[in-house]
């Protein structure tokens, strides 16, 4: 197989979410929308880390962006996002398939990744000797909760569409019990498994309730992984994953994409109470290394960001202000003694791999 460019690759950013919940325009840079928000700070969204051109710069060649909905719940509880009914969860969730498909139709700097052959396309931009104005990221679709998935057969639809990741919770869903709901998967759940299985779906095992998580790898014969979860050993609470529920997942080959929120790297850590700098870089060192120790490789571990998704750089691990930031974890990786390769995997190898096994031609 030819060697991947040298890029990041995000497993989870809400780009939709801010833009339909928030008002905020993927086009500008972070800075740009900080400067928007002075005047009127967005206390529950945090200060903005995520935008096109930092990505680009940063050389983010991949992300997988959600088309996220929620039950009218707490700090997510938001009109252009929330549901009560599965049709509501179907129309909100359309609404930003169609900002995604505006986007990549609109600035040639986007592509919406739907074949192995769009994913090579977007990698060959990134090749050693291309401008800078060549440069495209590309947008793996992830459905975060199911509950717009009218029913199981009515996938298809979503997958005409592009989708090409479906989680089925977040919290509990029609599908599957979720964070702070546990539980198993329900009948239509387990359909909607089959249906999955059957159109070459990647699973994201992320948030989904203990038991429904081992249900899934136990079961599921397709490519899994855990867009953006923890383990559970940095921060308590069932939305992190037990080092028996990685394990299970590094048998499936899956591979954890881990969250750089400080609230799931330390204990006891809590947005706008603590400081960003109690939470060092070397934190997310520390996991990576973990999980690594776990597997006994480092082909099962990269990053999901989750940026952007319900907090912002407040809330982000020192000394991080955008993704080109994340380029320290080379250096720190590599004083770990992992080689270049390992890090090479970790920073987007392993969910390349993941994409290639589970994209269509």
């Amino acid at each position: 197989m030819k060697p991947f460019p040298n890029i990041l690759v995000d497993a989870h950013l809400d780009i939709a979410y801010n833009r339909l919940a928030h008002g905020r325009d993927f086009r500008l840079a972070a800075l740009v929308k900080r400067r928007q928000e002075a005047i009127r700070p967005n206390q529950r969204a945090g200060i903005p880390t995520v935008g096109l051109p930092d990505l680009l710069l940063a050389r983010v060649g991949v992300v997988f962006g959600t088309l996220f909905t929620a039950p009218p719940l707490g700090r997510f509880a938001n009109p252009n996002i929330s549901y009560e009914t599965p049709q509501q969860a179907y129309r909100q969730a359309l609404r930003q398939m169609d900002y995604y498909q505006r986007l990549a139709d609109e600035d040639p700097r986007v592509c919406l990744v739907r074949t192995r052959a769009e994913l090579a396309a977007v990698l060959a931009s990134w090749e050693p000797g291309r401008e800078l104005h060549e440069h495209q990221l590309g947008i793996v679709l992830l459905m975060e909760g199911a509950d717009p998935v009218l029913e199981p057969r009515q996938l298809e639809e979503w997958v005409e569409r592009g989708v090409r990741i479906v989680g089925p919770a977040w919290r509990a869903t029609r599908y599957a019990a979720g964070t702070g709901a546990p539980g198993t998967f329900t009948k239509l759940g387990e359909a909607l498994l089959e249906v999955m299985a059957h159109f070459g779906i990647i699973l994201d095992c992320s948030h989904l309730a203990e038991r429904a998580f081992f249900q899934a790898v136990d079961r599921y014969p397709g490519a899994i992984i855990a867009s953006h979860s923890n383990p559970a050993r940095f921060a308590e609470g069932d939305r992190h994953l037990t080092d028996a529920m990685l394990q299970a997942l590094f048998e499936r080959d899956g591979v954890v994409g881990l969250v750089l929120y400080n609230e799931f790297m330390l204990n006891g850590w809590k947005r706008w109470r603590d400081r960003k700098q109690d939470v060092p870089l070397g934190v997310a060192v520390d996991m990576i290394d973990h999980v690594c120790q776990l597997a006994g490789d480092a082909l099962h571990v990269g990053i999901g960001t989750d940026w952007d998704g319900g907090f912002g750089w407040e809330a982000t691990p020192d000394p991080l202000d955008t993704h080109l930031d994340l380029w320290a974890l080379e250096e720190r990786l590599l004083a770990r003694n992992f080689s270049p390769q390992d890090v090479r995997n970790i920073l987007h190898g392993n969910f390349l791999r993941k994409l290639s096994e589970g994209l269509p031609g």
